[in-house]
């Protein structure tokens, strides 16, 4: 298992992002302190020595109890599984998926899901961005020093997942109108002209 850790402070929030695999999975802890994410941790937890795909899902358990216990993440971002050709593979990361989140849930730490094609948008602008791609932006946008990027391109993803949840939840919320002129009116009754009074 890979592990960069840099010493980290108190933060007013903490995302752990996640990258679901059968073979490898990868995990990303942001810290934030107003409107600066730090990287706190990336790793990933590599599952190839286990020949059963239940033992396999085990260690997932596992490993994403003992992130959650060690870096107490207020939230979880989370890849979803993209649809691919070969429906074994796909169960596989599904079931995968579904495992992190139940450890997650297990400790009440609320989920966000993330497609693919959203996370690299969000992180480079562009949604048919490459891995390397990614990798290479996390590295100028959160100031990793070149010593700590992750070897494998899985923990980068995990920290991508993060960083969009970041900036998701970070966006202003705009308060939506009234779908109607009788909603309008019931809510801004002083904005209703007094009828005249017949003759």
């Amino acid at each position: 298992m890979a592990e960069n850790v840099r010493p980290g402070l108190d933060y007013e929030r903490i995302i752990m992002g996640i990258d679901p695999g059968t073979n490898v999975m990868g995990y990303g802890v942001l810290g934030i302190n107003g409107k600066k994410p730090v990287v706190i941790v990336t790793g990933v937890l590599e599952l190839s020595r286990f020949e059963s795909h239940y033992k396999r899902l085990r260690r997932i358990f596992e490993r994403v109890t003992g992130l959650v216990e060690q870096y107490l993440p207020d939230e979880l971002a989370i890849e979803a599984p993209f649809f691919g050709k070969n429906v074994q593979s796909m169960l596989k990361l599904g079931r995968a998926q579904g495992v992190a989140m139940a450890a997650a849930l297990s400790r009440d730490v609320p989920i966000a899901e993330y497609a693919p094609l959203s996370i690299k948008q969000a992180v480079t602008g562009n949604g048919g961005a490459s891995k390397e791609q990614v990798a290479n932006m996390l590295r100028h946008l959160l100031n990793i020093p070149a010593d700590h990027m992750p070897k494998l391109l899985d923990a980068t993803d995990a920290l991508a997942a993060a960083l969009t949840h970041f900036y998701e939840t970070s966006k202003p919320q705009v308060e939506k109108g009234p779908k109607s002129w009788e909603q309008f009116l019931a809510k801004h009754p002083e904005r209703l002209a007094p009828r005249r009074k017949s003759e």
